[in-house]
């Protein structure tokens, strides 16, 4: 894997940052922040868009049910291992208070006979609640033979997250913020240039790639990203009968710290389209129902979707361009960017100021969709 200059540097009187991130999401932010870290002058070139991820998503941090393997999987636990320390460090900066739901997650298992053979196949670090166990715990679940018990993963309030994140850039001296959108790169080995919108280029001799769904759409990439928009629909209702993560066999719920839950979520190829549905709120209303029935009487709060920047083997896109040292890529997350973020950021610094990643990234890397 190629490395990128040890001390970056701008060319341009646009900026005078020493790292311009295309992205203001979790894995942008989480970016700079740990670029800013290093004492790097970092410029974040930010364009809001409807259905961005971060701040749509449940906020979960479940690498023991969304299981890969391998290496991408140990990414993966460390991850969210990274999330204790990464809220203290943010609520140190900020004051902001992020709620971290570390109680373990609930994969039910509603068949009699499933139920026996998953008792006898858990993975590494998960273990088995009996149907009596599991109600003890949770009495508002409706039917269900038991549950895979994942102790380790949770969630956090990525509402709040983003906040603080926010927060944290904000009053940071060495982060600039840029509310522009990146519209064309000129990429070369030494450096990058990113023309924007307003038509200022901004060249830097690292420039991280951190746009989520919308990536693909910057013009001028050496070769052919392969992420793609995944809608995902949401809803929340007021109260919370369920105090675990909880994942049945038609979706998920997600009790908050502020006494409401999140109910998702659907999986639709719609392209950016960002609108809810009335066939997707139902399908989610009975999946919610399926696994607390309380839910079906609870105060519906919010309806929203956002847009997954999802690739074909659901890993992110983390790492340097094989042919352009000076271009780096921090996309692609699909359904755990929340939870990949914070490391992610960490690996996109010590990438950028020439050192080896903290953990094997290997498996996110680009070339793996070469064709030909």
């Amino acid at each position: 894997m190629k490395q990128a200059p040890a001390s970056p540097s701008v060319h341009t009187q646009s900026s005078r940052a020493d790292v311009v991130i295309i992205g203001g999401g979790l894995v942008g932010l989480a970016s700079a922040v740990a670029l800013a870290a290093r004492q790097a002058h970092v410029m974040v070139i930010d364009h809001r868009h409807p259905g961005e991820a971060s701040p749509a998503a449940a906020g979960m941090l479940a690498p023991g049910v969304e299981r890969t393997n391998g290496a991408a999987h140990r990414f993966a636990v460390a991850a969210r291992e990274r999330y204790p320390a990464f809220i203290d460090e943010l609520t140190s900066a900020t004051g902001i208070r992020v709620p971290l739901n570390r109680d373990g997650i609930l994969e039910l298992v509603v068949d009699d006979a499933e139920a026996e053979r998953a008792a006898n196949d858990l993975a590494p670090g998960t273990t088995w609640m009996g149907s009596a166990e599991l109600h003890a715990i949770e009495p508002h679940l409706g039917r269900a033979a038991g549950a895979r018990y994942h102790p380790r993963d949770g969630a956090v309030d990525n509402t709040a997250l983003m906040r603080a994140l926010r927060s944290r850039v904000a009053n940071d001296r060495g982060i600039a913020m840029l509310d522009d959108q990146a519209m064309t790169l000129e990429v070369g080995r030494d450096s990058t240039t990113v023309v924007t919108a307003s038509g200022q280029r901004h060249t830097a001799s690292v420039v991280v790639l951190a746009a989520g769904a919308w990536s693909p759409t910057v013009g001028g990439l050496p070769r052919p990203l392969p992420v793609a928009p995944v809608r995902g629909q949401m809803y929340s209702v007021a109260g919370a009968p369920l105090s675990h993560v909880t994942y049945g066999g038609h979706g998920y719920v997600v009790p908050r710290g502020d006494g409401k839950t999140v109910i998702g979520a659907t999986m639709e190829n719609v392209g950016f389209e960002v609108a809810t549905t009335v066939e997707g709120m139902r399908s989610l209303e009975r999946a919610g129902a399926e696994i607390a029935p309380m839910l079906a009487e609870a105060r519906v709060l919010d309806r929203w979707s956002g847009l997954r920047p999802v690739t074909p083997d659901m890993l992110p896109i983390l790492g340097w361009d094989p042919d352009y040292p000076s271009l780096l890529y921090a996309c692609g997350h699909s359904r755990n960017g929340i939870l990949l973020g914070p490391l992610s950021g960490d690996c996109v610094a010590a990438l950028a100021f020439g050192d080896a990643a903290p953990h094997d990234l290997t498996p996110f890397a680009i070339e793996r969709f070469a064709t030909g």
